[in-house]
């Protein structure tokens, strides 16, 4: 489906899908994360895998859905290959994902080097998302942690690329990517400024790369590609 079929979704339209989302991340994060750690005393890792899981990336699926409904769409196949543009990945969308996981991964580590010098030493890991790397008795948590991942990563890529960009670039053209995202970033200042600076590089290559190929499989590679192998490594101890 070509994105000139599709009903425009300019900044004020994309901003009330984006806002909400936000402030929903901001409510789990910052109160009921908090708040059912300190009453249970457990891991508030845990509960970001769990509250996030079920409390925010499932909502986007939901709200994918609700938009695709008020479209007048079918949730089926061509639903999903055509509007959602979940297509058959060629060699020319794997480079894309390929070379936008290495651009990512060199800006993003440069980032981090040039905040390192400008304010020294740093984490800019989130409160809730920070845990000691796993050992003997822990291990329970990578099986929390897939089903988390799956939802994070399909309930992103279905909502912001499947459902929203294609309708960002009925509005913007060419320069959807980047009002793509600046809203993706948007959903994530819970993460706070030091994270999403790390993240801004990712931001916004997968969004040109995605627009670029038409193809939201490239989104989920690179997604999923930097998010679950970065866990692992941080999980066993290896960064």
């Amino acid at each position: 489906m070509k994105p000139d079929s599709l009903k425009p979704m300019g900044i004020g339209v994309s901003l009330a899908v984006y806002v909400p989302a936000m402030i929903l991340l901001l409510v789990m994060t910052r109160c009921a994360i908090p708040f059912l750690a300190k009453t249970t005393g457990m891991e508030t890792i845990f509960f970001w895998f769990l509250v996030g899981g079920l409390g925010v990336f499932l909502p986007l699926i939901i709200a994918a859905v609700l938009i695709l409904r008020a479209e007048g769409r079918s949730l089926d196949k061509k639903t999903w290959k055509d509007r959602l543009r979940f297509r058959r990945l060629t060699a020319k969308d794997i480079a894309w994902a390929a070379g936008g996981l290495a651009a990512s991964g060199v800006a993003s580590g440069l980032v981090m080097a040039g905040l390192a010098g400008v304010t020294g030493s740093f984490d800019h890991t989130p409160v809730f998302m920070s845990f000691e790397p796993l050992t003997s008795g822990r291990y329970w948590l990578l099986a929390v942690w897939v089903p988390y991942w799956i939802l994070n990563i399909l309930g992103e890529e279905i909502l912001w690329r499947g459902v929203m960009l294609p309708r960002q670039e009925a509005a913007f053209g060419k320069w959807a990517w980047v009002v793509h995202g600046a809203g993706w970033g948007l959903f994530h200042v819970a993460f706070g400024w030091q994270l999403l600076l790390t993240l801004a590089p990712l931001l916004f290559i997968l969004s040109y790369a995605v627009q670029k190929t038409k193809n939201s499989w490239v989104g989920v590679i690179l997604h999923g590609g930097l998010n679950g192998p970065s866990f692992i490594a941080i999980a066993l101890g290896l960064m």
